[in-house]
């Protein structure tokens, strides 16, 4: 029994020495083309970008939202509240609809994403956090390293993405959004996005984004974390935002590149 047991030691010894000794997470570089305004009053969740119009998740119970911004402006053009009794958590965009989960309550809703009528909703098991699509499937996040993979129609799992980088599981995985092939993923109270190989779980880079979070966030409030990645694949223009931040920045990715270029 002490000889398996100095086995299993050294194994694990030997393998966070591998994950520790390996060449670091490349760092994808960027620039920030300009900002936008956003609601100081949005506890943000869930970003994406359809048509010219950035939609929006907010949390918060009795304050939960789904809706459309006009992105230059930061006015809010329509909207559907979430029940009180719910916390409103990740949004999507599925076929023409918005697909959004919410935190504790097991319970996800569906509106259309033209006149934001509710066509429905969905139960699930577990907590609610992130939510995006590859036109296909849907992914969600529940604070875990763990991704879920589910069918848009009946909401059950498929499979699913245990998130590692170097090796080690990457926890409290957020908001996110599908770009490209792979998957863009906040993690809580981090200024990073991990950017996730959904056919492995490996991060193949992660974007920094702690020079942007340093001058917004600010010290009056602790909920003040980078959330929100929305993208344009026409253009290949990145959006992100944080909960109560004044600004949505456009970001420029270094390599990555729309249909329209």
């Amino acid at each position: 029994m002490r000889i398996f047991l100095s086995f299993i030691f050294c194994g694990l010894i030997c393998s966070l020495a591998a994950a520790k000794s390996g060449k670091p997470t490349p760092d994808t570089p960027y620039k920030v083309v300009r900002a936008y305004p956003h609601d100081t009053n949005a506890f943000t969740q869930g970003l994406l970008f359809h048509d010219g119009n950035l939609y929006e998740s907010t949390g918060q119970y009795t304050q939960s939202r789904m809706r459309r911004v006009d992105i230059k402006t930061g006015q809010v053009q329509q909207e559907w509240k979430f029940p009180d009794q719910v916390f409103g958590e990740g949004l999507t965009l599925f076929k023409d609809y918005l697909f959004s989960i919410t935190w504790r309550s097991g319970v996800g809703f569906v509106v259309g994403v033209d006149d934001f009528k509710p066509v429905g909703y969905f139960r699930y098991d577990g907590d609610g956090w992130g939510l995006t699509d590859d036109e296909t499937h849907l992914y969600m996040t529940d604070g875990t390293d763990r991704i879920y993979v589910r069918d848009p129609t009946t909401f059950r799992v498929i499979s699913t993405i245990d998130v590692k980088d170097q090796g080690l599981p990457i926890v409290k995985l957020n908001e996110l959004e599908w770009i490209n092939g792979e998957i863009w993923a906040n993690i809580w109270k981090d200024n990073r996005i991990a950017r996730i190989d959904p056919k492995t779980g490996h991060v193949k880079a992660w974007l920094d984004l702690s020079a942007i979070a340093a001058k917004t966030k600010g010290a009056d409030n602790v909920d003040k974390v980078l959330n929100g990645i929305a993208y344009d694949p026409r253009s290949g223009r990145v959006f992100v935002t944080g909960k109560y931040w004044p600004s949505v920045y456009e970001l420029d990715i270094q390599g990555l590149k729309g249909k329209a270029k």
